[in-house]
């Protein structure tokens, strides 16, 4: 088969499939300690209430989701730190990652009809790499009431293939212990083992920066697609939904630079110089893989991004 096969180099990647719409949820625990320890540090227990009984959410935007290999421009947008008079408009200067896992559903569902827990191998043919571009000076400012919006929508970025989820059946593990009980409709304690065991990489400029555990993930993809749906939302073929940021618990386990830098206070020490935040010709580089059949590998490819500078007029 070696006349058929062609180097990555050499081709050009595409969009695995068409988008239809994009949602992305905030399903680790790690993640959400982090983030809210940065952001609310004398709060107590830093998550929030409803955090342990659903899956945190909101609605992407389908139409930037673009292919690993291709350039994200640095968002400009307003931006006003805690002690400036006003907000000032320019290009993001805290221009981060996010590294995540992206599932595809294959199969719709008709409007009125949730999906439940024990459907979602029905509906989802598989999965892909996943960067939630984020512009955390333009999400702090903008991001109450309603949550994120221009500093996520200009890209998503994800593998150029899918791997299917019948490639995976080696790698299913049951998710973390649940601390809190469950409503009937998320409640999988009865059923089949509904994590994966992916180990993902983040390279920065080449460079290892951090290896988060899909495993720790407290919602599994059956019960984010089970909540998606619970309130009647249809499936359509094509539908992408993004994990949220994967962030196991220890230190080099981090899945975005807010907290490898812990919003920036502690610069990672790169061969090529400090980072806080992305760099204009920065690229970042997600790859994974998950246990196989008698020990193999499932290789889930890369996805890849280079920053280039971007319009600073507004």
């Amino acid at each position: 088969v070696e006349p058929l096969f062609h180097p990555l180099s050499a081709v050009t990647l595409h969009l695995p499939f068409d988008v239809a719409d994009y949602v992305d949820f905030y399903s680790s625990e790690h993640h959400a300690r982090n983030a809210g320890a940065i952001f609310r540090p004398d709060a107590g227990d830093v998550l929030l209430p409803n955090w342990k009984h659903l899956p945190i959410g909101y609605h992407g935007r389908a139409g930037t989701v673009v292919v690993s290999g291709t350039d994200v421009v640095r968002p400009s947008g307003q931006r006003k730190a805690p002690a400036d008079p006003a907000p000032v408009f320019g290009p993001s200067v805290r221009l981060d990652i996010e590294a995540e896992v992206g599932f595809v559903v294959g199969v719709p569902s008709p409007q009125g009809s949730p999906v439940a827990l024990a459907d979602f191998r029905e509906h989802v043919f598989g999965l892909c790499l996943l960067n939630d571009w984020s512009a955390r000076d333009l999400q702090a400012w903008e991001y109450v009431p309603l949550g994120p919006f221009l500093a996520k929508s200009f890209a998503t970025s994800v593998s150029a293939w899918i791997t299917p989820l019948e490639a995976l059946d080696e790698a299913r593990v049951s998710p973390p212990e649940r601390t809190h009980p469950l409503l009937p409709y998320l409640d999988d304690s009865a059923t089949e083992p509904a994590g994966y065991d992916l180990r993902i990489s983040v390279a920065l400029n080449g460079h290892v920066i951090s290896g988060p555990p899909f495993s720790t993930m407290y919602w599994t993809a059956a019960q984010q697609l089970a909540h998606l749906t619970v309130n009647g939302a249809s499936l359509r073929t094509g539908d992408l939904y993004g994990s949220g940021t994967v962030s196991g618990p220890n230190p080099n386990e981090r899945g975005s630079l807010l907290e490898l830098t812990w919003n920036g206070r502690d610069p990672l020490e790169l061969p090529d110089g400090k980072r806080t935040f992305l760099e204009d010709g920065d690229v970042v580089t997600l790859s994974a893989w998950a246990p196989g059949p008698g020990g193999a590998q499932v290789g889930l490819g890369e996805v890849s991004g280079r920053v280039v500078a971007g319009r600073s007029d507004g």
